[in-house]
This record gives C-alpha cells, structure tokens and sequence, in this order.
C-alpha cells in the first residue's frame, strides 16, 4: 500500500512510503528537508516494521522544534497500522 502522509512541524513536507502485509515500510522518501540526512533515514529504516521504526525514531527532536522528520516518520507509519 502506497501511503503520503502530510508533515506538521518540520522542513519536510510529505513523507512517502510503501506497507506491505507485515508491516514493514519500504520505498521512504521526503519532499523538503534536509535531503541527505533524510535519505540516510530512509536507508536505515529501508524493510523495518513499522513498531520499529516508532521505537527507534518517536521523540527525536530537531532543535528547539517540538518534532523533527525523524519523529514525523514514527507518526506515520504508525498512524497506517489498523
């Protein structure tokens, strides 16, 4: 399943990704950002469930900023779990 998920508090915008069966996440990518750090996140996060991903990522924060891309990328593959 094809998911976009509309950012709120960061430099990015949108977060596109693919969930399959099992809920891992494949296919990460950022509109805005820091394009290269968010390229290696999506790297790392490249085939990890979803739960992972929230586990290592949730809470991380980009400066005074009460989120950052990493912390948005936790949200949404969570908010894609039924």
């Amino acid at each position: 399943m094809e998911i976009t998920y509309k950012t709120s508090g960061t430099c990015a915008r949108l977060i596109h990704f693919e969930r399959d069966a099992e809920n891992r996440i494949h296919n990460i990518s950022f509109e805005g950002g820091c394009n290269g750090n968010l390229k290696a996140i999506a790297k790392l996060c490249e085939g990890m469930k979803a739960e992972e991903i929230n586990a290592k990522l949730l809470g991380n924060l980009c400066g005074n900023k009460p989120t950052s891309c990493a912390d948005q990328l936790a949200k949404a593959v969570m908010s894609q779990i039924a």
